[in-house]
């Protein structure tokens, strides 16, 4: 027979391994009727219904002006919605303070406005910010963390350079970094691969997806390039004139029908040789007609 307290001492494990697997499975970021428009009689987004769960990584993908960056600046409340909600691990997001969306999020933006000179080590330092406690100088740890963080980006060698002087790509590197150094659960990337050359665009697509593999790290980027969102995706959303015209795997979004008719381009959509993930190319018809006129 087994004892009273052993039993007891079962079931307390068995509930907590419960409350973890559920931790781990709620929706790490959701939205749930947004709408949103910059200008009173404007909507840019509309009746934006998704979920992004713990682990998962999320490309949103569509026409320029389609709504994508503001799904980001919603998901980071630099905008809040003019309906609906959007919440993050189960709590409103305008529950949070600014601080505390810091310590859960991090924002890579499309361009630095970094205007003044700070040197590339004190730029990804700021990634620090949000777990100080009124130190006016960063630790031991949050330096040891940015050195990671430039490290992982490629950027150890720029650590003295102004941030003025880099080139568009440097900069972009830079502002991959501070956001790693903030050590947050969920990356929000806008657009991560402008400005860099082909080499660090999947450099750091790969880079999110060991992250994501060995960290558990949930990401949401916004890309103009299919091929790499369905290289590193899980699931991809796709945007036309505001709306969520498709949400699936790559396979169930990125056809030659779906893509046709957001897209107007006409394209070809097979199987990668080595990622079995769909490859889209342009169709012979679109090449021709631009050597036809050259």
């Amino acid at each position: 027979m087994i004892p009273a307290n052993r039993i007891g001492r079962t079931k307390a494990t068995t509930i907590l391994l419960f409350l973890y697997l559920l931790s781990y499975l709620m929706h790490t970021l959701a939205f749930q009727d947004v709408s949103f428009g910059y200008d009173p009689g404007r909507t840019t987004v509309r009746d934006i219904t998704f979920t992004v769960a713990r682990g998962e990584i999320v490309s949103i993908v569509g026409p320029n002006g389609s709504g994508k960056s503001t799904l980001l600046r919603l998901a980071s409340r630099v905008v809040d919605p003019r309906a609906g909600r959007v919440t993050l691990d189960e709590r409103s997001l305008r529950d949070y303070s600014r601080r505390e969306i810091a310590r859960k999020l991090a924002v890579v933006p499309q361009e630095g406005m970094i205007q003044f000179p700070f040197t590339v080590t004190e730029v990804v330092l700021m990634g620090r910010t949000p777990h100080g406690h009124g130190n006016i100088f960063e630790s031991e740890r949050d330096h040891a963390v940015a050195r990671e963080a430039m490290n992982q980006t490629d950027i150890a060698h720029l650590a003295d350079k102004l941030i003025t002087n880099l080139s568009g790509g440097e900069r972009q590197r830079v502002l991959i970094a501070r956001a790693l150094a903030q050590e947050t659960g969920l990356l929000l990337l806008d657009e991560p691969n402008a400005h860099l050359d082909i080499a660090h665009q999947i450099e750091t697509f790969a880079l999110v997806k060991a992250m994501n593999a060995g960290k558990g790290l949930t990401a949401v980027a916004v890309s103009h390039d299919l091929n790499l969102a369905a290289a590193f995706s899980h699931r991809i959303l796709m945007m036309c004139n505001g709306e969520v015209v498709a949400a699936g795997t790559p396979e169930e979004v990125l056809t030659e029908e779906k893509i046709r008719e957001v897209f107007e381009t006409e394209v070809i959509v097979d199987d990668h040789p080595l990622y079995r993930t769909p490859r889209v190319t342009l169709s012979e018809r679109f090449v021709s007609a631009g050597e036809g006129g050259a």
